[in-house]
């Protein structure tokens, strides 16, 4: 899951969310075994996006998608997918109704709060009518192996690259080529936002946010890149499509919110602009509220193909 387009507070660090979500979601105690270090991403954050994130994401990925699973060995059963930082299942709901064929899917998320919710809004049918199942795991997605995908039908992820460092997206891809298993990770930060109008201020806002999100080795705005050269490295092959979201007036709440954290990244990166970037935020909130803002922020979808394995699914 990705800080890449949220605000940058403990409550608000969320994973991208798309296609349909529960009427509400419910709320519920937090749970007492919750570790203090574990980031804790607002529910409310992942469904003010999830349009957003339907709307992005690369529809062009799907049919080399679907013709990988039509020929995968074991086809008779059904379709396992392991979705890695879930958040609210967001993946699933967006993905599963789009996919042929009886599914299970695996929610894999560190904090027990939203796996809740990836449950209680999981999705209930594939394209054909076939059923969905959904469990969920809890995990650090940072010590996958090739083994705990044994079975696997399909790897999936949002917004997760661009959080993974060197090393991290190295055990990534060793797991999944190793266990033979696709990967479809979508709606990667590539360090590129287009505001119009445009303001003097919004090359300086994009550089700082970038820094940040290289903070603590963090590959940020360079993931796509490095990625795609360790699945190349490992003999996979991959497939980068644009999945930019496109905010205009009909998402002004999103952009709002959106605007809160990106400016916040870029000041906590460089306290000095904090004076300045107090003021270009408010003009640009109020270009906001006045429908006049429109914003770009540019994002890849990457599909990996590895060479199919026994025990892949």
């Amino acid at each position: 899951m990705s800080t890449s387009t949220t605000p940058t507070g403990p409550q608000a660090h969320t994973p991208p969310t798309d296609g349909p979500v529960p009427a509400a979601l419910p709320a519920i105690p937090s749970p007492g075994d919750t570790e203090p270090e574990v980031p804790r991403y607002a529910p409310q954050w992942l469904q003010l996006r999830e349009p957003a994130d339907a709307a992005a994401r690369a529809h062009d990925l799907l049919d080399p998608l679907r013709i990988r699973l039509a020929n995968r060995s074991g086809r008779s059963g059904d379709l396992v997918v392991h979705d890695l930082g879930c958040g609210t299942g967001s993946m699933g709901r967006w993905l599963a109704p789009l996919l042929d064929g009886a599914q299970h899917w695996i929610m894999h998320d560190r904090d027990p709060y939203l796996l809740h919710f990836a449950t209680v809004g999981a999705p209930k049918a594939a394209a054909d009518g076939s059923r969905v199942t959904v469990t969920t795991q809890r995990g650090d997605i940072g010590r996958l192996t090739p083994d705990a995908l044994a079975g696997a039908s399909l790897v999936t992820a949002s917004a997760l690259l661009d959080v993974l460092t060197a090393d991290q997206t190295e055990t990534f891809a060793e797991a999944c080529v190793g266990a033979g298993c696709p990967a479809l990770l979508t709606l990667s930060v590539v360090g590129r936002v287009d505001l119009t109008p445009a303001h003097p201020l919004d090359q300086e806002i994009t550089e700082a946010f970038n820094a940040h999100q290289r903070r603590g080795d963090l590959l940020g705005p360079d993931a796509v890149h490095a990625a795609c050269e360790v699945f190349g490295r490992l003999g996979a092959s991959v497939r980068v499509h644009p999945s930019p979201w496109r905010l205009g007036a009909e998402q002004a709440e999103l952009t709002g919110e959106w605007l809160r954290g990106w400016v916040g990244a870029a000041v906590e990166q460089r306290p000095e602009l904090a004076a300045p970037a107090e003021m270009y935020l408010q003009a640009r909130l109020a270009d906001c509220a006045a429908g006049r803002l429109r914003v770009v922020v540019h994002h890849s979808d990457v599909l990996v193909l590895p060479q199919p394995t026994g025990g892949a699914g």
